[in-house]
């Protein structure tokens, strides 16, 4: 599975200790995230991670695109719900996107955990025979 990661600065050590934590997971898997947050994963976890923008430049966008063509399963976005950001509408596209495109989203701790131990589990294979019959780019009816 493809899994996105993405944390604003407050929450980066929680993701990167998370990654850590659940790395016998994640190492089956190929990581995308933003920036900064992709590169702590990478040196902290000794994982392979494919870096996007930061956030605020772009990350955000980058990783909506992704999940619009259907190259994201799983987005883990430990956010800051407190602080304003410049960014803001970025963000609230790329959560509206993972509604659009039912792709599992944890915004927090408890749930990120959920998820990845359903992950672990097999719980999220649909995904899987998902892309088989409703992605354009596979199934041969794409808009041209």
């Amino acid at each position: 599975m493809n899994i996105a990661l993405v944390a604003h600065d407050v929450y980066k050590n929680l993701l990167v200790d998370f990654v850590i934590a659940y790395k016998h997971i994640f190492q089956k898997h190929q990581l995308y995230a933003t920036g900064t947050t992709g590169r702590r994963i990478s040196e902290a976890a000794k994982l392979d991670v494919i870096r996007l923008r930061s956030g605020p430049f772009g990350g955000d966008q980058q990783i909506g695109a992704m999940i619009a063509m259907d190259d994201i399963d799983l987005l883990i976005f430990f956010r800051d719900p407190i602080s304003a950001l410049g960014h803001e509408p970025d963000i609230t596209a790329l959560l509206r996107l993972c509604d659009v495109q039912q792709i599992p989203l944890a915004t927090n701790l408890g749930t990120a955990e959920m998820l990845i131990r359903a992950m672990e589990n097999g719980f999220l294979s649909w995904r899987e025979e998902i892309r088989k019959y409703d992605s354009p780019r596979l199934n041969g009816t794409e808009n041209k």
